[in-house]
């Protein structure tokens, strides 16, 4: 037996999100500098011409970008599935690690970290685009 989906029409007004389109070389020295913050493992810069990939363990590097884009599509899929609206950020937390996706203009963002670090931080950062 199929499951059959339930069509959901929305009616709720969503505020658009605080981020802008950027340019790709402004979000990419944001990044750089997020990179040196305490606890941050690497990013992946993406869109749809080009992705900018700088880990400090570059032999995961398939690992991490199908987390990367695993944990961009689930979270635009369950905000589908619950009706949430538009997703600003989503983090995965796992026992020794984390990772902070979203969406800025056309680029997708994954930046890994240690459990330990700021989030927080990372996000208050990278808001002003």
């Amino acid at each position: 037996m199929t499951k059959k989906r339930k069509t959901v029409e929305e009616t709720a007004v969503t505020e658009p999100l605080a981020f802008e389109s950027t340019s790709t070389d402004d979000l990419k020295t944001s990044l750089d500098e997020v990179k040196g913050y305490d606890g941050v493992i690497g990013y992946i810069l993406r869109n749809t011409s080009s992705a900018a990939i700088d880990l400090k363990d570059p032999t995961k590097l398939i690992e991490y970008a199908i987390l990367s884009s695993s944990a961009i599509e689930a979270g635009e899929e369950l905000s589908k599935i619950f009706n949430l609206g538009d997703t600003e950020h989503i983090i995965v937390e796992g026992n020794n690690a984390k990772i902070l996706s979203l969406t800025i203009g056309d680029n997708k963002i994954s930046i890994f970290m240690e459990k330990k670090a700021d989030a927080e931080k990372v996000l208050k950062r990278l808001r002003r685009f």
